[in-house]
């Protein structure tokens, strides 16, 4: 028969082992906790970022066919011009769909990155033709859309930058270990970075 003595004797081996063993599952708990929150807090503001890129394409794509309209009548002989540039836009809208969709990866953000290169050079070969045509270089409306399509161009690179940088530190807090394998257990993916073909960066200009 065990006495109160042995009893109290036991109890704090007894309490202190247990207290190990709590704390044993509750750091890696609490761990993976805060990492989880760390990826998703990343994950929110990269794509708050991405949103301010999608206003300004979208104003692009709205504004392209004003321009297309204004000009078209003066040039008559660029159809092929005019036809190429609708198809860029075309194909950056429905890449820019895509990522809206919740298509965020690697491979999705470089095909909206590639489209809309495309499109910024089928505008600039648009624009230096306009240059040709001297009625058009006089018509207000069409200095005006040429303006307010290099301003969106500037809102774009700025949003571009914004939003890289916070897909960067995302990817970073993704690929260290051991946050690598919170994230591969909560299926937290790499998300693809918005640059510009190295051929492609000119924005589109406005010349007088």
């Amino acid at each position: 028969m065990i006495g109160p003595n042995a009893m109290l004797a036991v109890s704090p081996a007894l309490i202190g082992g247990a207290v190990v063993a709590l704390l044993a599952l509750l750091v890696p708990a609490i761990y993976v906790i805060a990492v989880y929150n760390g990826l998703r807090r990343s994950q929110v503001r990269a794509r708050n970022a991405f949103s301010q890129i999608d206003v300004q394409l979208k104003r692009r794509f709205d504004l392209i066919p004003n321009l297309v309209e204004t000009v078209k009548g003066y040039m008559a002989h660029e159809r092929g011009t005019l036809e190429a540039v609708i198809a860029a836009r075309a194909q950056a809208a429905g890449a820019l769909g895509a990522v809206e969709g919740g298509a965020m990866g690697i491979a999705s953000m470089g095909a909206l990155a590639n489209a809309s290169g495309a499109l910024d050079g089928a505008l600039n070969r648009l624009i230096g033709l306009v240059e040709r045509y001297p009625e058009l270089k006089a018509n207000a409306n069409a200095l005006q859309l040429q303006e307010e399509l290099a301003s969106t161009e500037n809102r774009i690179a700025f949003a571009r930058q914004a939003y890289n940088d916070a897909v960067m530190r995302l990817n970073e807090g993704i690929v260290v270990f051991p946050a690598s394998l919170v994230a591969g257990m909560f299926g937290i993916r790499e998300m693809g970075l918005f640059e510009a073909a190295a051929g492609e960066r000119a924005s589109v200009g406005v010349k007088f």
